[in-house]
């Protein structure tokens, strides 16, 4: 039987979608604290840095996928983008609806998507954003086709991962505070140890950055390259459609 990763587990692909989406109804009201948490902070400046690289510009189509929240969103849509926000989840989209009419943030598209079959139009975006989500994805490489289906010639790819940090000392660091304090924090902060366990295990079990960087090439992007950020703890990966 056909196995996938769900955490540390292998499981059938079915019983990984059901399990992410439980996942993350049950965090969506506490996602962007535990973020903070998680990253002391860090993913606001991460998600920054990412969204200069989109250099998003005004009347640009850009399909958000798994975008929840909103916080790319937001980012995106201060240039002026028509921005579609994308989720699996629908509960991850309502705390990004009621975020943005929080903020007075209009002119946001919400759309309840699968990131392996989107029902959208072929060639109709000029970029597809994707942070911190393509690791719970079931199928990463029909995912990764997908985005390549919807882009138009020209179009760009960028994504926003964890992977493993390359430096001495700070990966045993990491690895130690996020194994053992992330899922207290998410006990702490969220009542849910075992949905921040997962998290964290997701991100071991995520292809490292060159393996991804071959993957997205073979969803038919050229020009791909990986930016790594904390020596890999964090990598935007981007390509091109032409």
């Amino acid at each position: 039987m056909e196995t996938v990763s769900f955490g540390f587990e292998d499981v059938a692909p079915e019983e990984k979608t059901r399990r992410v989406g439980n996942v993350f109804t049950g965090v969506a009201s506490r996602y962007d604290l535990m973020n903070d948490a998680m990253s002391g902070g860090m993913h606001r400046l991460w998600k920054d840095r990412f969204v200069r690289r989109v250099k998003p510009r005004s009347g640009e189509r850009i399909l958000d996928m798994a975008g929840g929240t909103a916080d790319i969103a937001f980012r995106l849509a201060r240039y002026g983008a028509e921005v579609t926000v994308a989720d699996i989840n629908p509960a991850m989209l309502d705390v990004g609806k009621q975020r943005a009419a929080k903020r007075g943030i209009a002119g946001l598209e919400w759309s309840e998507q699968n990131a392996e079959t989107l029902t959208l139009a072929d060639r109709q975006f000029d970029a597809y954003t994707i942070a911190f989500g393509i690791r719970n994805v079931t199928d990463i490489p029909a995912a990764l086709r997908e985005a390549h289906r919807v882009l138009k010639r020209g179009g760009r790819f960028f994504c926003l991962e964890f992977s493993t940090t390359q430096w001495p000392g700070f990966k045993d660091v990491y690895d130690a505070y996020s194994h053992r304090l992330v899922p207290q924090l998410g006990k702490l902060l969220a009542g849910d140890a075992d949905s921040y366990r997962y998290l964290i295990e997701s991100i071991r079990r995520f292809p490292p950055m060159p393996q991804f960087e071959r993957m997205i090439g073979e969803a038919g992007f050229v020009r791909t390259s990986v930016e790594p950020l904390l020596g890999g703890l964090v990598a935007i990966h981007s390509g091109w459609k032409i």
